[in-house]
């Protein structure tokens, strides 16, 4: 959490504990983020562009998160779970 609160201190952060009581993730918003450095938002559950986003993700986070050990999974069309792999 600390590494994504440095790099998109915008970015809405909490554990997934407080979001479900689930252990070791970390829950943010996929509605009201940061942008990414092309003026993309970070999130867009509904993007089908597989130039910019993964599975909804755009890259620029997805890939930061894939070197960290982590991924992204949707809960609803405006909440991401991340998780370890």
């Amino acid at each position: 959490m600390c590494l994504l609160a440095k790099k998109y201190p915008s970015m809405f952060l909490r554990t997934t504990e407080e979001f479900s009581g689930s252990e070791g993730g970390i829950w943010t918003s996929g509605e009201d983020g940061p942008q990414a450095k092309d003026g993309n938002p970070l999130f867009s559950y509904y993007s089908e562009n597989p130039y910019k986003y993964e599975i909804g993700v755009h890259k620029e986070v997805y890939d930061y998160l894939e070197k960290l050990g982590w991924y992204c999974e949707w809960y609803d069309a405006g909440t991401i779970m991340m998780w370890p792999e």
